[in-house]
């Protein structure tokens, strides 16, 4: 046990000096306003993009990110490994430029490009670039217009969509597994887009009917549909592998982003944002979307779990400790005692009125040197 220090002229014991450290660090805790948001937010820019052209699409475990931002009146893909932006285009691209869309743990990046009046997929391994066109299935109702690449797993497994004409309605979800396409139809719904696959193959997108559009979520074939409560609209943008989802919604207020953790939901909005998406979401529950802080004025962000940045209640509270504590060796300072630690040991002795119990450390207060 260690001895009490003396403090305003009386003898306080560590255990007295713990609780109101406690005491005084709990009613900081309350005040805190770490509860009343479940995310910190980071915003993303990258660095010569027109302002309020960034935009952030994927994340994968190891933090980068990955989206696009406009530049020079064309739009680049770019790559956020901590704070530093790589811009990726791919060679021959025109028109509307580059997009990156999703990112796996390798670093395997996928999106897409347009070239003339084609858009075509893209899967970016190093500085190689693929193409990725869903070929027309047989018999064939027209020409593939378009494929987007959109998520990417571990296992190189890439989902998007295609389509044969323009309308967002002629559109149909793709899983690409090493070259072999497999075309995504949600059941009783047209315009399927699938936006992002995990380790277990599990897929998210979206889907619309004859009233609006839907998330859902795909395992093995089989859909559950997604929907916010009091949405008028939801789109599934993202999913990690213990099957949290991300996305967005549209209701009275605006558009939103949210997290989906096994049917319960969570809304996502940046602060001061006037349009928020979620858009990408790894294991350690860090989520990338894009936030608008007025009309058409975009920009990437980064929401990390407050869970993995330092609390302000918890630093508030070692704060505390710390200048109660330098407080009393101030004073102690200022008249230099010495404190002699001895401990009875033995039969039990009579005790005179006042004196230390048997067993107890008994402490001596000696003046001067």
């Amino acid at each position: 046990m260690l001895p009490p220090a003396k403090f305003r002229g009386r003898y306080v014991r560590p255990k007295t000096i713990l609780a109101a450290t406690m005491a005084v660090g709990s009613l900081l805790a309350v005040a805190s306003p770490a509860s009343a948001a479940a995310f910190s937010f980071t915003t993303i820019d990258v660095p010569g993009a027109i302002p309020g052209s960034t935009r952030a699409g994927g994340i994968n475990n190891s933090g980068q990110i990955v989206g696009s931002f406009v530049a020079g009146a064309t739009t680049h893909g770019f790559l956020d490994t901590g704070g530093s932006f790589t811009t990726i285009d791919v060679p021959g691209a025109s028109g509307a430029g580059t997009v990156a869309s999703g990112i796996n743990d390798a670093g395997q990046i996928v999106g897409d490009f347009q070239d003339g009046t084609t858009t075509h997929g893209f899967l970016k391994v190093g500085g190689s670039f693929t193409p990725i066109d869903v070929p027309a299935p047989l018999p064939p109702p027209g020409t593939v217009r378009f494929t987007v690449a959109r998520g990417i797993n571990d296992a190189g497994q890439i989902v998007g969509n295609f389509g044969f004409g323009t309308n967002a309605a002629d559109s149909h979800g793709f899983l690409d597994t090493g070259g072999s396409f497999t075309q995504l139809d949600v059941p009783g719904g047209f315009g399927t887009a699938a936006r992002g696959i995990n380790e277990a193959g599990q897929i998210v997108g979206d889907f619309q009917d004859s009233t609006t559009m839907h998330g859902f979520l795909d395992v093995g074939g089989s859909f559950t549909t997604i929907d916010v409560p009091g949405a008028r609209s939801t789109s599934a943008q993202g999913i990690n592998d213990a099957g949290q989802i991300v996305g967005y919604f549209i209701d009275s207020t605006g558009d939103h982003g949210f997290l989906d953790a096994s049917g319960s939901f969570t809304i996502i909005d940046v602060p001061g944002a006037s349009f928020t998406t979620a858009e990408g979401i790894n294991n350690a529950g860090q989520i990338v979307g894009t936030s608008e802080s007025s009309f058409a004025v975009a920009h990437g962000f980064l929401a990390t779990p407050v869970s993995m940045v330092p609390e302000p209640s918890s630093l508030a509270l070692l704060s505390v400790g710390v200048i109660v504590l330098w407080t009393i060796r101030r004073r102690k300072c200022r008249q230099p005692i010495r404190l002699r630690l001895a401990t009875t040991v033995g039969p039990r002795p009579a005790r005179r009125r006042g004196a230390p119990r048997s067993g107890q450390a008994a402490f001596t207060r000696l003046q001067g040197g």
